[in-house]
């Protein structure tokens, strides 16, 4: 008796901390304590003694090396200024570990409630603060727009990837449903002021059209003359990207003109400090959390202090890309232990059958940190990784195992195509 409710109270505590982890992607700050019951569920589950066969799984390998290197960063970084950076937020990855251990088919359904619940409201909200309050993104959980143009564009690729899965079972109608849900996000995000991630989604888009129809050349041209129409649709009739691309003509100029202090300006001004500081030192870098001291450094050193007003404009925080900021901290280390992160990210879909969506999301990823410093944001990540271990879960436990591997016939090319056709073959 006493062990079955020991039993039952660590299961309770399980499904607690998955689910509040769910809810905790969006308010500003309570993601901490979400990421705390979720660890502490993972050792009352007896987790450490599974932690043999979690390191197999090839997204947990690359998280702990990277976040090892990270750690090794520090023995040729200063102390006294080390931890004043946001580069431990790169750590925030850790929690895939907990997360994916603890994930299994009755609790399963309880994480997808939770991701599913969280997503739908901070989507709503968004929704209400653009068109009825003219404002972006979500200001109740201190959700920048850039974060939620983010979500939104994760949000598109998952829509459009399950309505190719569904689509395969022979259920049209949910497939035109979450074809419409990914249009209407792909909308909301045409009128966020982020262009990175926009740029992000529709790149990421068209690779998924590209690996879905290649074999099918008439498929695959509707599907690019699909997006670009779409694209274009959504650019007409929306003011923001008209202003976007306004100040971008508008700050081109300007920079041109030595005025640095715009928001291209101030990223093109900064990358040439970052690559500089990578030249400096191309192996090992600055060392870690040594980027903001180097950034801030610059401003009145480089060039003589040609970037000496940005202080004015933008404190100095980090380098709006992920290559350059990894490489300011460990170099040539980091940027390959960032490659090895990303490569795992895409085994990991992979080895589970999902080829597609895994190419997309890892080219969602580098491309968002082209322009700014994807991983190190409070929430977009954990929230990425929460979804690849639902869908590694899903695959396990919810598909036919029969099926995979299986080649099409031809009455499946013709109607209900499946996806898994290419994720092999890929």
């Amino acid at each position: 008796m006493k062990d079955w409710l020991m039993q039952s109270w660590c299961e309770l505590l399980v499904r607690f901390a998955l689910v509040f982890f769910c809810f905790t992607l969006w308010p500003k700050g309570v993601i901490y304590w979400g990421m705390g019951v979720l660890v502490l569920a993972w050792l009352a589950d007896g987790g450490i003694s599974r932690l043999s066969d979690l390191i197999k799984e090839p997204l947990v390998l690359g998280v702990l090396l990277f976040c090892g290197v990270w750690v090794i960063g520090l023995l040729w970084s200063d102390p006294a200024v080390a931890f004043q950076d946001r580069w431990r937020k790169y750590f925030l990855l850790l929690t895939f570990l907990p997360l994916y251990s603890l994930l299994n088919k009755e609790r399963l359904p309880w994480v997808i409630g939770g991701l599913a619940s969280s997503y739908s409201v901070m989507v709503v909200l968004g929704g209400y603060n653009w068109l009825i309050q003219d404002m972006q993104g979500v200001p109740l959980f201190g959700m920048l727009y850039l974060h939620y143009s983010a979500a939104l564009g994760i949000g598109v690729i998952l829509a459009v990837f399950g309505g190719w899965v569904v689509l395969s079972r022979g259920s049209r109608f949910l497939a035109v449903l979450l074809w419409l849900l990914a249009l209407l996000l792909l909308f909301l995000q045409f009128n966020q002021s982020s262009r990175g991630f926009l740029f992000a989604t529709l790149l990421a888009l068209l690779l998924m059209i590209i690996q879905r129809y290649w074999s099918e050349r008439k498929m695959l041209a509707g599907g690019f003359i699909s997006i670009v129409a779409i694209a274009v649709l959504f650019a007409v009739n929306s003011d923001v990207f008209h202003e976007r691309v306004q100040q971008t003509s508008a700050d081109l100029r300007s920079f041109q003109e030595g005025d640095y202090q715009t928001s291209v300006g101030y990223r093109l001004a900064i990358w040439d400090i970052g690559l500089h500081g990578i030249v400096e030192r191309p192996l090992l870098g600055h060392g870690s959390g040594m980027a903001k001291q180097y950034l801030k450094d610059s401003y009145i050193t480089y060039k003589q202090g040609v970037y000496r007003d940005l202080a004015e404009f933008h404190e100095a925080r980090h380098f709006h890309n992920e290559l350059v900021e990894i490489g300011i901290h460990l170099g040539l280390l980091g940027i390959l232990a960032f490659a090895f992160l990303l490569w795992s990210w895409f085994r990991t879909f992979k080895e589970h059958q999902m080829t597609l969506l895994g190419s997309a999301i890892v080219c969602f990823i580098f491309l968002s940190g082209l322009t700014d410093t994807f991983l190190i944001t409070s929430r977009i990540p954990p929230f990425l990784l929460t979804v690849t271990a639902i869908a590694v879960c899903w695959r396990k436990y919810r598909e036919d195992p029969d099926r995979i591997g299986q080649k099409y016939t031809s009455g499946e090319r013709n109607g209900n195509q499946n996806p898994q056709m290419f994720l092999m073959s890929a």
